[in-house]
């Protein structure tokens, strides 16, 4: 079991930026490649990035491409994602997840490849 919990959302206007954390607790976290997925109001829960166990290799939904960085750090159990330059249409509320990094692969993520959950964090962006 992994448990993982979200911090760092929040309101911002749009062109800011804002830094989640994940933290993870229970099993090994440098076993599991990591992934943050968004669900805006109204619509399904999107991919947004993922990255390797060892953190070298990412991949990022072209929506975010540019803008959204992730990263880990395995000695604290963390994944980050710092988002730039924001937009409105980047308001949703923000998962991070968890699969085994065996099955990592570099391109689109989908939801039901991932194990475990965070309870999701909201960021608004105002205009």
């Amino acid at each position: 079991q992994v448990q993982l919990v979200e911090s760092g959302g929040g309101l911002v206007q749009a062109g800011g930026s804002l830094r989640l954390s994940c933290a993870a607790s229970g099993r090994t976290f440098s076993m599991y490649a990591m992934g943050w997925f968004r669900q805006a109001p109204g619509k399904e829960r999107d991919f947004v990035a993922t990255i390797r166990w060892s953190g070298g290799i990412t991949f990022y939904a072209d929506s975010v491409k540019g803008r959204f960085t992730i990263s880990r750090d395995n000695a604290k159990n963390t994944v980050y994602l710092q988002m730039n330059s924001l937009k409105p249409e980047d308001t949703a509320v923000y998962y991070c997840a968890a699969k085994p990094s065996r099955s990592w692969y570099s391109g689109p993520n989908y939801e039901d490849e991932y194990d475990y959950w965070g309870q999701g964090i909201q960021v608004t962006v105002s205009s």
